[in-house]
């Protein structure tokens, strides 16, 4: 229980009492419960450890420990260890005594007379009344000092609203014309979502014109087709007409068969060419198909290249920007940045700036931890780029060196216009604060007071905090409240947490304030080497898929030109089954049918080259058509795509204006912020100036209650006062050196009523002292009879007890050594010498041990006794014998509680309503797990 944090006493129905650790060990005490004294409590491994390896030494401590004659050793101990204190004590007080006597000595000799002291205390007087209007002086110089910075003040606080006028005024030019473009791109958008409907009425008709067109085509090409099908039957009648009128009358049956036979062949092969025709037709669709499929594939893999390509460009540049860093830090914010700081310290050797603008500010600034790294340009972004003006008019002498360096089109760094001061804002009452986190600011070291400043209002560092943890940053944020003033929080990654978003950083490394720049150079080249790689395993699929396509197209190729083919085929037998079917027999033939059949067709002809000039002409008149819409199409596309190109630069001038008016915002919001903090300052003094006023009221009229008339004072208020000190210490040290009667007389009671106080404390002590010396002589004493006794008492238990086995045994005590010696012979007493107990059978060292326990159990005092198979290496005689001596102890004792552990049957105990015996059930063989089974409240009723 020691070792636990708590304590608890609890009832019987389980409630708490108390929780005190005095009350406990006060219960063990009144019960005589000994909770680490091993003869309460003895297993039989310790016993047995205990009887074969211990030495004299630690069986003396067993013995010791179980009769509580160790715990009186050590409280003997402890009272002669404050005997030796209360001894210093007392030499202490006898050196005091002496002292205290040697300075009574001194107040007896200290009567002296008290010299004239009314010439300094005259002067300290009149040093008062200068003093007190020494301060009124005083306090009327402040009140003027006061008026004068409350005129200059205001004097400021004028040229602060001019400026504020003239940065409103700026602000309507910079909103006007951001007006004005957004107005033109207004209307440009408007005309081109004007022409938009006529644009898609346009692509409809061209639409319906080319559909037109193909219609008309495909009516053309039908009449042209019947046409010539109708020539070919013509030239097949006249053909016909002349065999006929040549052919004889010889028999035609045999002619017949051959054409039924060929007719039943030409249908078989048509069947056949049609079969292929399908599965033709199928391989076309997947050959199509394959070949769109590799399309979108190659589109897709050569947007993933070009990407690919642009960020190794990107890695490129970034990569030969760190290694130039390496030789000059400033290349980091760009190559020309350098070649910049040049040309403006130049301008301002030559007066064009009222203050050197200070930038890129990046470069101002240093970390204190590396890690914050990526978290602090996540937050700062361009402002690490950025340059600070004193005024508009050094902005615009350094707009104009930045134009040498920044081509048109390219983005320049922004200019951030604010006055400079000597001293960084005082952010305490606003800025987050965090026992584990630091923000921007604090984790940022700025010997600039100016870059301190221009972070604090463009981006307001003093409330961000950085958590490296992602998770630890979404608790601190989203979780719970936010801390006091903080907006926002950056994490190790750059990710960005507000309290109710999270946004991811696109960014995986720091750009300008990493400093370990050889590390940053070796991933970036190993980032360009695995760029090159996956552009050239890109190359290589676009490769590999542009020859898949090609095949694929050569194999569509083939397939349609099959088609056509098998196409002519079939046509051509269907031709040659209706030629033969068409033939008559020469006798029944009437040549005269067949010249009106030709007279017929050839009518026909005329007819449908008719219509086909007809459709011919449709076909032209539609194809103008066409053209005409298309002609009108791309003329309204082309206005559209020159609105567009129009609107380009106007969104690029848009962007501009809109950083402008964010810039003129910014400006005003700074010149009201300075403007407010002017005014409260302006405002603090002239409370302090009122404060002034009665201050120097109430001085005035105590200075006339001290001296009512006003004195001429030369001298300050501080050469007063330390004048009036000296005075004062010198008067004190008249006093102190002469003094008067009553306050020697007081001193000099005092110190002798100290004396002999301690006079009589240290002749107390003494005393005690000496009693306590008597009174331990007489324990000490009586601790040792007490201990022989109990020595004695033990050896003749243990005497007694081996015995009745007829064993013998003996014990040696050796107090001056602190050992116990304890041999036993299992025999009579003279036929054999005395053995260790590790000499001993399982069972006598067993008997043996219950002996040693049970004479320790009748010198020691516990209310219970527990012994751990202490029969398990005994024969049946020794275990009967051991049995019966610890019942008729434990008969003897019924006023304490006996428990014994034994895997030995307990049937032949005598029946008794003092003895319980709890058996375990035997487990069951070949069982391999145990019946464990929930306890009920029978189980523990039985």
């Amino acid at each position: 229980m020691d070792g636990s944090r708590s304590y608890k006493l609890k009832s019987e129905t389980g409630t708490v009492v108390s929780t005190r650790k005095e009350e406990l060990i006060a219960i063990l005490d009144h019960f005589n419960i000994q909770v680490d004294n091993p003869v309460s409590i003895l297993t039989q491994e310790m016993s047995k450890q205990f009887l074969q390896s211990k030495n004299e030494g630690d069986k003396y401590k067993f013995f010791m420990k179980a009769t509580q004659l160790e715990q009186m050793k050590e409280d003997y101990s402890y009272i002669m260890e404050t005997k030796e204190r209360t001894k210093e004590q007392i030499n202490q007080g006898e050196e005091r005594l002496t002292e205290l006597k040697r300075q009574c000595l001194e107040k007896e000799e200290r009567f002296q007379s008290i010299a004239g002291l009314s010439t300094m205390k005259t002067n300290l007087e009149y040093l008062k009344h200068e003093m007190a209007w020494a301060v009124v002086n005083e306090i009327e110089k402040q009140l003027n000092a006061i008026r004068d910075n409350i005129k200059i003040g205001e004097d400021r606080a004028a040229r602060l609203d001019r400026k504020m006028e003239e940065q409103q005024v700026r602000l309507n030019e910079a909103e006007k014309k951001y007006k004005d473009i957004q107005d033109k791109l207004e209307k440009i958008s408007q005309e081109t979502n004007a022409r938009a409907p006529e644009c898609m009425a346009l692509k409809a008709d061209v639409t319906a014109k080319k559909r037109a067109y193909n219609e008309a085509e495909v009516l053309y090409n039908r009449s042209l087709n019947e046409y010539k099908a109708l020539k070919k039957d013509d030239e097949q009648l006249c053909k016909r007409i002349e065999e006929l009128k040549k052919s004889t009358d010889q028999s035609l049956e045999p002619e017949r068969l051959e054409r039924q036979k060929k007719i039943c062949w030409l249908k078989d092969r048509v069947k056949a060419l049609q079969d292929q025709e399908n599965s033709i037709n199928q391989e076309i669709e997947q050959f199509q198909q394959a070949i769109e499929k590799d399309k979108e594939e190659y589109t897709r893999i050569r947007g993933e290249e070009l990407d690919v390509k642009h960020a190794l460009n990107y890695n490129q540049r970034q990569l030969k920007e760190l290694k130039d860093s390496k030789t000059d830090r400033l290349k980091r914010f760009g190559s020309h940045v350098p070649a910049l700081l040049e040309a403006i310290d130049e301008a301002y050797r030559r007066g064009h700036f009222t203050h050197k603008p200070v930038g890129p500010l990046g470069a101002c600034i240093h970390l204190r931890d590396p890690e914050h790294a990526l978290a602090i340009e996540s937050c700062l972004k361009g402002l690490l780029q950025a340059y600070c003006c004193h005024n508009h008019a050094d902005e615009r002498v350094l707009q104009a060196l930045m134009k040498r360096f920044y081509p048109p089109g390219t983005s320049r760094p922004q200019i951030i216009v604010s006055e400079f001061r000597n001293e960084m804002y005082d952010v305490r009452h606003r800025a987050a604060h965090h026992p584990e986190f630091p923000t921007v600011l604090t984790a940022l070291e700025i010997d600039n007071a100016v870059v301190a400043n221009s972070l604090i209002d463009m981006r307001g560092i003093e409330t961000v905090l950085l958590i490296k943890n992602n998770s630890v940053a979404r608790a601190v944020m989203q979780f719970q409240k936010p801390p006091k003033n903080c907006r926002e929080a950056f994490t190790a990654d750059g990710d960005q947490v507000f309290a109710g978003r999270y946004y991811s950083s696109e960014n995986t490394r720091p750009k300008f304030l990493s400093r370990d720049v050889d590390s940053e150079i070796s991933d970036l080249e190993n980032e360009v080497e695995n760029k090159k790689a996956q552009i050239v395993n890109l190359q290589q699929h676009l490769s590999a898929l542009e020859k898949d396509t090609q095949h694929n197209e050569d194999l569509l190729k083939r397939c349609q030109l099959h088609y056509k083919e098998l196409k002519m085929k079939i046509r051509k037998s269907i031709s040659e089954i209706r030629e033969l079917e068409n033939i008559e027999e020469h006798q029944s033939v009437d040549i005269a049918t067949l010249e009106d059949e030709a007279q017929e067709n050839k009518i026909k002809m005329k007819m449908v080259e008719k219509n086909m000039e007809q459709q011919k002409e449709n076909l032209e008149h539609h194809k103008s058509l066409k053209v005409e819409a298309e002609n009108k199409y791309d003329a309204i596309k082309l206005k559209i795509n020159q609105l567009s190109e129009l609107a380009d630069p106007l969104k690029d001038e848009l962007n501009l204006a809109d950083a402008e008016v964010d810039n003129q915002k910014r400006g005003k919001r700074h010149y009201e912020e300075k403007q407010k903090e002017h005014l409260d300052t302006l405002n603090k003094k002239k409370r302090e100036l009122d404060m002034k006023v009665k201050e120097l009221e109430e001085k005035m009229s105590q200075a006339r209650q001290i001296c009512p008339e006003r004195i001429e004072v030369k001298k300050s208020a501080s050469i007063l006062d330390k004048e009036i000190n000296r005075l004062r210490q010198k008067i004190q040290a008249e006093h102190a050196s002469h003094g008067d009667r009553e306050e020697i007389m007081r001193q000099y009671q005092e110190a002798r009523e100290t004396y002999l106080d301690l006079d009589n404390k240290v002749r107390t002590l003494k005393r005690f002292i000496k009693l306590l010396e008597e009174i331990m002589t007489h324990r000490y004493k009586t601790y040792q009879q007490f201990r022989r006794c109990l020595t004695l008492r033990c050896k003749l238990y243990f005497d007694n007890l081996l015995s009745q086995r007829a064993y013998c045994g003996k014990m040696n005590f050796d107090h001056k050594n602190e050992t116990l010696t304890i041999s036993v012979q299992p025999g009579e007493g003279n036929k054999a010498a005395f053995n260790d107990m590790r000499a001993l059978s399982g069972g006598e060292r067993s008997f043996s041990t219950v002996c040693f326990i049970l004479s320790l159990w009748s010198i020691a005092e516990s209310p219970f006794r527990c012994l751990d198979e202490f029969d398990v290496y005994m024969d049946m005689v020794n275990r009967r014998i051991a049995m019966d001596m610890i019942l008729k102890m434990a008969d003897s004792q019924r006023f304490r509680q006996f428990i014994l552990l034994t895997p030995q049957s307990m049937s032949s105990l005598p029946s008794s309503k003092l003895i319980r015996i709890l058996r375990m059930s035997d487990p069951e063989r070949g069982q391999t797990t145990l019946p464990f089974r929930p306890v009920t409240q029978e189980d523990d009723d039985n």
